[in-house]
């Protein structure tokens, strides 16, 4: 079961999220953030695929502090324009309107809740982990590595394509020697954006792969 929710960040800004409920034994919370692409079809559909396996899942509109209700495909027109609101990103923003969906979560379900990111919101999920002590998982986030001198007070897991031409193995590297406890996994034959199953960058083998590890390490760290 699916819909949206009105949610209200610490600093009053509303934003609209969408909500994935699960039909059977609730595990947990989760808060799936979006890529610079908006809440669209593939981040719904992962939000609901989290839901089938027992999380309440809560993907925030990020974008409705630049423009609501966005929500792009990845070509021509639609990539540009979705290229053209990273200027007006700002992850302290974006850190609060996550927060906010972590709160709603918690408070619906009296559980823990865990934060899921791709492409931008990779690089949020993992700020969620040293700022505000959620445990995370991420997916290609392109500037993790600026901020890997932060501190960790969550468990984090990270996924990387080896033929992502965005993010450096220099970069990758970084992230390793500053949190040597952390997870990470580079996927051969695997680009940037290697988890949607509706773009052109879609790899099967590392997808699946991805999200078995994912989906272990949500239950491990999240499951009471």
């Amino acid at each position: 079961m699916s819909e949206y929710v009105n949610l209200v960040a610490e600093d009053g800004h509303e934003l609209k999220a969408y909500v994935a409920r699960p039909q059977g034994e609730l595990v947990a919370g989760l808060v799936v953030v979006q890529e610079i692409f908006g809440v669209n079809a593939h981040i719904r559909s992962v939000a609901d695929g989290y839901a089938r396996d027992g999380f309440l899942v809560v993907a925030p509109a990020l974008f409705d502090r630049i423009e609501r209700d966005v929500e792009l495909g990845y070509t021509g027109a639609d990539r540009q324009r979705a290229m053209s609101f990273i200027p007006s990103l700002d992850p302290e923003k974006s850190l609060l309107d996550v927060a906010a969906a972590i709160e709603f979560v918690a408070t619906a379900t009296g559980k823990k809740v865990g934060v899921i990111g791709y492409c931008y919101g990779g690089t949020i999920a993992w700020l969620a982990a040293t700022r505000r002590g959620t445990p995370a998982v991420g997916y290609y986030g392109g500037h993790i590595s600026n901020f890997a001198g932060e501190a960790l007070s969550a468990p984090v897991m990270l996924h990387f394509g080896k033929l992502d031409t965005h993010i450096p193995e220099a970069s990758i590297d970084t992230i390793r020697a500053a949190h040597p406890e952390v997870e990470i996994y580079s996927y051969d034959g695997a680009g940037h954006g290697f988890n949607r199953d509706v773009d052109a960058s879609y790899n099967s083998e590392a997808a699946h792969l991805a999200r078995e590890r994912s989906l272990r390490f949500l239950k491990g760290n999240l499951a009471n």
